[in-house]
């Protein structure tokens, strides 16, 4: 059988938690025992979230203000492959050394009209008290809502119209590869 599991962002870099490659390495390790068995048994698609990943990458990229920050997608595309990479060890770890893995960058085509771009929802990176959100806003333009008790910068989320890389998704599935996409 097929199965296709997400894992959110958040769930791989819990709130509060240090945003550090070995506290996001524990959480996918904890992931990974429960997948185990189900990618022994079934063809398995990974799915996962990177909002508080790219945040981070998008805070670090603008610390160094002699470069020019590089756009979302391509921050997405970094993160998905960092967070591919961590779960192909963690879970390759607990099967055998003959399961094939796969971490794709996957893009999807969206419409530019999409009321996203308006209405930006997607949370990404770290959470901020209101002042410091206020600040943010000022200083660089970022849209921040409340997120529980805290401040998040939100970004356009548009619905996905079309997957550019689903034919070679099929193909590695059919060849029996646990394949790790999304982002």
């Amino acid at each position: 059988m097929r199965i296709v599991v997400a894992l959110g962002g958040n769930a791989l870099l819990k709130r509060g938690e240090p945003m550090t490659h070995d506290v996001q390495r524990a959480n996918i390790r904890v992931a990974a025992n429960a997948l185990a068995p189900v990618a022994r048994e079934h063809e398995l698609v990974l799915a996962h979230g990177n909002g508080p990943q790219v945040g981070l990458l998008a805070l670090q990229a603008s610390a160094y203000k002699e470069v020019e920050a590089y756009p979302l997608d391509v921050l997405g595309a970094q993160t998905e492959g960092m967070i591919g990479y961590m779960i192909e060890q963690e879970l390759g770890n607990l099967l055998p050394f003959e399961t094939p893995f796969a971490t794709i960058l996957t893009m999807v085509e969206v419409d530019p009209s999409d009321p996203a771009f308006q209405n930006p929802t997607k949370f990404v990176g770290p959470v901020y008290e209101k002042a410091e959100a206020e600040r943010l806003k000022a200083e660089k333009g970022w849209v921040l809502k409340r997120d529980g008790a805290m401040w998040r910068r939100v970004v356009p989320s548009p619905l996905p119209k079309r997957i550019f890389e689903i034919r070679p998704i099929k193909w590695m599935l059919e060849k029996g590869t646990i394949v790790i996409c999304a982002g």
